[in-house]
């Protein structure tokens, strides 16, 4: 089935045609482009430096070794979206004569992985860049990485009294980890343990705002989310913490909004309510110092530049302004010196900077070919054929009264119902209930071909677009390595990194490889809104077919599971060098089988001695060559050192 609505034929398609049709010249952001072979380039310094070729890179680190599934991870991009991030915020804050400064910090659960983070606390050193913990594992982490005195340690999420007590030694360390209140019950125990070292950790408050929110993560906000206090906690601790003498240790103030901010209005009104309770916090006498304005710093995935679930209606300079100028203007008219700005930007910064390619393995399509007339057809299959040829004659491009094409296909959805029932009472052949199945599915075909020229289309003749589209299947598992896809319908650029100069000619999804029906990407970009179904090309004899999604950094590597046993994928780190060509700074080698069975606490070696023995037993019994049992075994073994994934 070829695709429609696609401007341009064959002969006259170029790349900047596919770099419409994905949408890659509005979500790209100048990281990616496609070049005069129709691949694409990779840009990790934007305009600034050389570029790459994705799919000469990919065959380069297929040499290594490094099979597909492939996650590429491009530092240089991650230092991009760092520098980006301090710069926005030094115009605005140049700008509106801020007397404070900016200093974010990292959220560890966005991207926890050892060389992620540890190339952001190297690239962010000059900014005196620092991270955000939620649990204790990643309090770790942030210890052992942070060697700034002047970096900041956001400590957010549950905390019990071992959590507070070794912030306390940290911040005796050099560190300056702040333990942002979230829970009344923390208060206890912060006061305990600061009487029990005879220290206290710098503090925090978490606020719930009541200001509104929309989008996926709106419930982070208001009187019924998750973390943070009330009003009348805030003041209820602010005493608590005077009587324990620890007042003079409030120095942030924290609010969260959600996770991907699509309407600027929301963060002015958020803004707003957080500066006046930072002022009330000040007067009541904290000596304060910081405001943390959260996460929530949204990515543009779709490129429309509106205020959907899969879009910003802001640029990171509209974000950077609007904080530092409403923060100022509420301290200005309240004559309190403004406070050192932190933001927990994770996504934003971390989004852009790896790409998961993977190949096609085969794709399949519904039997819509029509087959030969057959002598002493029953009725039942005269009767599809007819209505076959009925819409057959229906001219392709002419004025087609939709009413018309509803009613042949109510004719043979009709005949094809009873052809089932035949079957199922036993008139009707095998053989005649599959042509049954051929010819209706031919029938759709040829309504699909003259739907394009139909005003107003039935919903019953929309769908049969999706029915009569390909599967192509995926060599990942989307539960591996991009779950937000089916967790939360989270939207990704999804598009081929080759055989751009070549017009897609069919209409597809993806089907990955686990035993799930939910295992699948069936929801792409389109120019603000979405669809099921991508143009793709047919595949091509001994010629793999690649594709690749992007803007995936934050989150699915992480949060991705083992459904079917299917483990992480090969992922590289790397940057360009000054002669214009990469170097490979890490190599990070997929799960084998052997560690995934591990990891659900089975034992390779018991259960390959398990199957050894059994081919001992075929043998006795005859039932098994020597030769063919050491064939066998050496498979197993074999399998169980290499990748999950097919080869």
């Amino acid at each position: 089935m070829t695709t429609a609505n696609l401007p341009l034929n064959q002969s006259n398609w170029t790349v900047s045609d596919s770099s419409i049709l994905y949408g890659l010249n509005l979500w790209g952001d100048n990281y990616f482009s496609i070049n005069k072979k129709g691949h694409i380039n990779v840009n990790p310094k934007r305009n600034k430096g050389s570029s790459l070729d994705l799919f000469h890179l990919v065959k380069e680190l297929e040499d290594r070794n490094l099979k597909l599934p492939l996650l590429i991870r491009f530092d240089d991009i991650l230092e991009d979206r760092l520098t980006r991030l301090h710069k926005a915020f030094e115009e605005a804050i140049n700008q509106y004569k801020y007397t404070g400064h900016y200093q974010g910090v990292f959220p560890v659960k966005c991207n926890q992985h050892r060389h992620v983070v540890e190339e952001l606390m190297t690239c962010g050193s000059r900014w005196n860049f620092g991270l955000e913990a939620g649990s204790k594992a990643e309090l770790l982490i942030a210890l052992s990485l942070i060697n700034n005195p002047k970096a900041l340690l956001i400590c957010n999420g549950y905390k019990d009294q071992r959590y507070i007590e070794t912030t306390i030694l940290a911040r005796q360390l050099g560190r300056q980890p702040i333990v942002v209140i979230e829970q009344e019950a923390e208060i206890d125990r912060i006061i305990t343990a600061s009487r029990e070292i005879g220290s206290a950790p710098l503090i925090g408050i978490r606020a719930k705002l009541s200001s509104r929110s929309s989008g996926r993560w709106g419930s982070s906000i208001g009187e019924q989310a998750k973390f943070g206090l009330s009003i009348p906690e805030i003041l209820t601790t602010i005493e608590r913490l005077r009587n324990a003498d620890l007042l003079n240790d409030l120095r942030l103030l924290h609010f969260h909004i959600g996770s991907q901010i699509n309407d600027i209005a929301i963060l002015k009104d958020a803004l707003q309510e957080a500066g006046q309770i930072y002022i009330e916090l000040n007067r009541l006498g904290a000596p304060m110092g910081y405001l943390d304005v959260g996460g929530g710093l949204g990515i543009d995935y779709d490129g429309s530049q509106t205020a959907t679930e899969a879009s910003t209606n802001y640029s990171l300079q509209n974000y950077a302004n609007d904080v530092v100028a409403t923060v100022q203007e509420c301290c200005k008219s309240n004559n309190v010196e403004v406070p050192t700005l932190v933001s927990e930007s994770g996504r934003a910064i971390a989004s852009h900077f790896s790409i998961l390619v993977f190949n096609i393995l085969d794709t399949s399509v519904v039997p819509a070919h029509i087959p030969p007339v057959k002598q002493e057809e029953s009725l039942i299959v005269r009767n599809l054929r007819e209505t076959l040829e009925y819409i057959q004659k229906i001219p392709i491009g002419s004025n087609i009264n939709s009413s018309k094409l509803q009613e042949a296909w109510n004719d043979a959805i009709k005949f094809k119902d009873d052809a089932l029932n035949a079957f199922r009472l036993g008139y009707l052949g095998l053989p005649e209930r599959a042509i049954a199945e051929q010819l209706t599915w031919a029938s759709a075909k040829a309504l699909v071909e003259r739907l394009p020229q139909c005003e107003i289309i039935p919903e019953e003749l929309k769908i049969l677009r999706s029915a009569l589209a390909r599967t192509y299947y995926a060599n990942l598992s989307v539960f591996r390595s991009a779950p937000d896809t089916w967790a939360i319908d989270q939207l990704f650029p999804i598009m081929p990194i080759h055989r751009l100069d070549e017009k897609p000619n069919q209409l597809g999804h993806f089907a990955d490889l686990t035993c799930d029906s939910d295992g699948k990407l069936a929801k792409f970009i389109n120019n603000g809104q979405t669809k099921s179904l991508l143009e793709l090309h047919d595949l091509k004899p001994n010629e793999r077919y690649m594709i690749g999604m992007f803007l995936g950094g934050a989150y699915q590597e992480v949060m991705g599971n083992f459904h079917n046993l299917f483990g992480t994928t090969n992922s590289v780190h790397l940057r360009l060098t000054s002669e214009g060509t990469y170097r490979l700074d890490h190599v990070v080698r997929g799960n084998t089988k052997s560690d995934v069975l591990q990891a659900m606490e089975h034992k390779p070696e018991l259960l390959l001695e398990r199957l050894r023995i059994a081919t001992e037993e075929a043998i006795q019994h005859n039932k098994l060559k020597i030769e063919d049992a050491q064939r066998l075994m050496d498979h197993l073994e074999t399998s169980l050192r290499q990748s999950t994934y097919l080869r």
